[in-house]
Parts: structure tokens; C-alpha cells; sequence
């Protein structure tokens, strides 16, 4: 029997993501892929799967599929209750969907983000070498809706590595994440780096997976004007006139006219991307590395 989910509700937002479409931004192209990419690798790593294998990433729970030709599955990220044909299955453990089994995701309790990784991956066509779903630019797989049918790839050779995933869920409470100052800080005043590193700022409803806006002290410029157009990256904080930061996420528009006072480590990201409006976020200095 082909092997296939089929979704019943998709939720607040559903999306198919691998690790993206990196090296292509002088073509135009972003890299999008999963906003959490650590959640991402955790889920193939655990079923054996290649760690840029296809999976789909749920906003919110909210999400119900029905499975065909029986698969192993596990859901890491933002942990969702789980019940597949209504008995309740843990987040962060390798099961079984037996043939025609519906497996529902609820709001999870902390977190945003979901991945329903499954055994062999999700297998739709690749679209310039990767499988995720762009939500700006459009690329990709379409957000998914009721009656999408997903193929199921062939399962890999290893079998699958862990039963249960010792890791610890996102936090409902403060967040803090390393930065690394500029490009366009001289921007700013010797006062505005000072209050991004020493003052909270609270993640809005204006959030998406190409960015989140925030609300904080406003972040004070020494010069007026725009600079040009310039490249944009994940992590980015781009400062627009009114001075609360704007922190760019996996789906970031290429380029931008505001200046960015900071970038924040691409190790710390996939927390950024865990994190929901009204919590608060602390930036440091990162002096462990590259952002």
C-alpha cells in the first residue's frame, strides 16, 4: 500500500520544511526551510532519517492527519499532546501510525512550532533543491489545507536510533539570546546598544514565520535618513524610524532599508522561533562564535 498522509485540519498554519534552500540569495533566493532547525535534526535523527529530510512544522497544534501503509513517527519542538485513533501518545517518542490511524496535535502548553517528522520523510516534489514551504516568496509546497495528500518517501536502511528524546520543551517564561553587534550600528547611539543589552523586549502579535516584531525601549538613531537597500540574514534586528526592533526568521525578505543594530547567533535562533507573543526576550553579547 502507497505510504501517504492524508490531512484532515491543518490548524493555524501547516507547512512542509527541510533545512531549506541555502547559497541561493544572490539568485533571489531565500533559504527559508524550519524555523526550529535543531527541533527539525532532533526528529530525523531519532527515526533514522537523512537530518534534512522533509517534515511538517504545525503553529499551534491544531493539526489532524490520517496515516496510510503504517509509519513511525515522532513530534519534537513546541510539545503538542498527541492521541492517535484517541489514546494519547507523547511528544518527543519514536511510534507507530498504524494503517488508516488519525493522529490529532493539540495546542501545545509552551512553544509555537511543531515537527511531525515521519519515517522515510515527507516526499513532495523539491522545488530548487529543497521540499519547504516559503510562506513570502511563495516557493514551495502551498501551505497545507484539508484533503492534501502528503507521499511518504522510502524508509532508510538504519533503523530508527532512540525511542525516547531526552530534551527539555521550550520555555513559557524569558528568553535569552546572544548577539553579535552591527553591521549598521554606528546607526545608533552609544545608549541604544546599551539599552538593547540591558532592557527586555516583548515579542508582539505581529509574528510570522518571516519575522516578529517587538515592543521595548525605543532604540535611539545618530543619524537620520535611510541607508540603501543592503542583504538581509536570519538573526537580523532591523531597526525601521520608530526604534523597536524588527527580528528576522527563516521566511526574511532578502534584503531591507532599515539599519540592523545587531544579529542574533544562528544557534540561538530556533529558541527565537519557539517563542510567542507576550513573552520577552534578553540580548547579550555573543562572545562564544560566529552568529
Amino acid at each position: 500500500m502507497k505510504r501517504c498522509l492524508e490531512v484532515i485540519a491543518p490548524g493555524p498554519l501547516a507547512t512542509v520544511q527541510d533545512l531549506g534552500r541555502p547559497g541561493q540569495a544572490a539568485l533571489g533566493v531565500g533559504t527559508s526551510g524550519a524555523a526550529d532547525t535543531a527541533a527539525l535534526r532532533l526528529a530525523n535523527r531519532a527515526l533514522g532519517n537523512p537530518e534534512n529530510a522533509a517534515a511538517i512544522e504545525a503553529t499551534l497544534g491544531g493539526l489532524t492527519l490520517r496515516c496510510y501503509g503504517g509509519l513511525f513517527a515522532t513530534v519534537t519542538g513546541a510539545p503538542t499532546p498527541l492521541t492517535v485513533n484517541g489514546r494519547a501518545t507523547a511528544p518527543n517518542t519514536v511510534f507507530h501510525l498504524p494503517d488508516g490511524a488519525e493522529l490529532r496535535m493539540a495546542a501545545p502548553p509552551t512553544g509555537l512550532r511543531s515537527y511531525l517528522a515521519v519515517r522515510g520523510g515527507v516526499a513532495v516534489e523539491a522545488v530548487l533543491g529543497s521540499r519547504s514551504t516559503d510562506t513570502l516568496a511563495g516557493l514551495g509546497p502551498p501551505p497545507l489545507t484539508p484533503g492534501t495528500v502528503l507521499p511518504v518517501g522510502l524508509p532508510p536502511d538504519r533503523p530508527p536510533l532512540l525511542d525516547v528524546l531526552p530534551v527539555a520543551p521550550p520555555t513559557g517564561g524569558e528568553v535569552a539570546l546572544r548577539v553579535r553587534p552591527g553591521p549598521r550600528d554606528d546607526w545608533f547611539t552609544g545608549a541604544a546598544l546599551r539599552v538593547l543589552l540591558t532592557e527586555p523586549y516583548e515579542v508582539t502579535s505581529e509574528i510570522d514565520r518571516a519575522g516578529m516584531r517587538l515592543a521595548g525601549p525605543p532604540l535611539e538613531r545618530a543619524r537620520t535618513g535611510e541607508i540603501p537597500s543592503e542583504g538581509m540574514v536570519a538573526g537580523a534586528l532591523q531597526v525601521p524610524p520608530a526604534g523597536s526592533p524588527v527580528l528576522f526568521l527563516a521566511d526574511h525578505p532578502l534584503t531591507g532599508g532599515y539599519p540592523v543594530i545587531a544579529v542574533v547567533a544562528a544557534a540561538d535562533l530556533p529558541r527565537a522561533a519557539q517563542t510567542r507573543p507576550g513573552q520577552r526576550l534578553r540580548f547579550h553579547i555573543d562572545r562564544r562564535g560566529r552568529p
